[in-house]
C-alpha cells in the first residue's frame, strides 16, 4: 500500500492493540495478549472507564517517570523504547478499521504522543474517513497542539506530580507541570463543546495537597473532571493504593477512577 502522502507515526511494540487481522482482513498469526480470540479490549482508565475500546500505542516520551515501587507503566513506549516500528497514519487506521468490529472507540496514547503532533493530527482524521470513531488522545499535558485538541473528542491530561520524579529528576521536574498548558486545552474544550479530563495518579498523601495547589491556578473545571487513580502497574500494587485513593477522592468529590486493565490483564502489554 502506498501512503507517501500520510505522516509517519513511530509506534511501541505493541502499537495497534488488540487486533486479530492485519490491513487486508488476512488473520494474525498470533492471538491478541487479551487472550480473546477477537479484537478490542476495554478503557480502563477515566471518564470512559470500561467502554469497549482500540488502541494505538505511540512511541517516545518527553518525561521520565518513576514512582517509588512502581516504575513508568509503559516502558516500552517511553524514551530510548525498543522494539519500535513506523507506519503512516492511514495504513494504520486501516488497520483498526479492519478490527472495528462492534467498537466504536478509538485511544491513542503512548509514551507521549503530542511529539508526534503530524501524524496524530493525520490519524484521526484517517480513522473518521472509515467510521465515526470517538477518539480519545492520552498525554502528560507538556505541550499544547491546538491541531490535536481541534480533532480528538476527549482530551485525557496525565499531569504529573512531584511523587513522579526519579532520583535524577532534574529534567523530569523542570517539564512535568505546565499549568498554562492544562489551561488552554480546558479553555479549548469549553468554547468548542468537547471534552477533557485531568487524571492524577495517586502514590502519597502529598499528592492531593498538589492537585489542591494546580486546580487553585484553573479555572472552567468541575469535580467531575478531575480522576484520582491509584499507583500500580500490578493487581497487587493498585489494590494497595485504592482505598487511600477512592478515599480521597470521595473527600474532595472526585471521581474516583479504577485500572481496570490492570485488575482484569494484570502487567502485560497490548491488552
Amino acid at each position: 500500500m502506498k501512503n507517501d502522502d500520510s505522516p509517519c507515526l513511530l509506534l511501541a511494540r505493541d502499537g495497534i492493540f488488540p487486533v486479530t487481522r492485519d490491513i487486508d482482513g488476512n488473520p494474525l498469526p498470533s492471538p491478541p495478549a487479551s487472550g480473546f480470540p477477537f479484537p478490542g479490549t476495554i478503557q480502563g482508565e477515566g471518564k470512559l472507564n470500561g467502554i469497549p475500546s482500540l488502541f494505538v500505542r505511540l512511541a517516545g516520551c518527553n518525561l521520565r517517570c518513576a514512582w517509588e515501587g512502581s516504575a513508568c507503566d509503559t516502558p516500552h513506549a517511553a524514551a530510548g523504547a525498543t522494539g519500535t516500528r513506523s507506519l503512516p497514519a492511514r495504513e494504520v487506521a486501516g488497520i483498526v478499521a479492519r478490527n472495528r468490529d462492534n467498537i466504536r472507540h478509538v485511544v491513542i496514547t503512548g509514551g507521549e504522543p503530542l511529539l508526534q503532533p503530524d501524524g496524530v493530527e493525520a490519524l484521526c482524521h484517517a480513522l473518521r474517513r472509515h467510521f465515526p470513531f470517538h477518539v480519545t488522545v492520552e498525554s502528560n499535558a507538556t505541550r499544547y497542539e491546538e491541531r490535536v485538541a481541534g480533532v480528538a473528542d476527549l482530551m485525557s491530561l496525565s499531569p504529573k506530580l512531584s511523587s513522579s520524579a526519579p532520583a535524577s529528576a532534574a529534567g523530569h521536574h523542570a517539564a512535568r507541570l505546565r499549568p498554562d498548558v492544562i489551561q488552554r486545552y480546558i479553555s479549548h474544550a469549553r468554547e468548542r463543546g468537547k471534552d477533557f479530563q485531568l487524571k492524577f495518579v495517586y502514590a502519597t498523601g502529598s499528592d492531593v495537597h498538589e492537585i489542591h495547589e494546580l486546580l487553585a491556578s484553573l479555572r472552567d473545571w468541575t469535580n467531575e473532571d478531575i480522576l484520582l487513580m491509584p499507583l500500580g502497574n500490578t493487581p497487587a500494587l493498585s489494590r494497595q493504593n485504592a482505598i487511600l485513593a477512592a478515599g480521597h477522592a470521595i473527600r474532595n468529590g472526585w471521581r474516583y477512577c479504577d485500572r481496570l486493565h490492570v485488575s482484569l490483564f494484570g502487567d502485560r502489554e497490548g491488552v
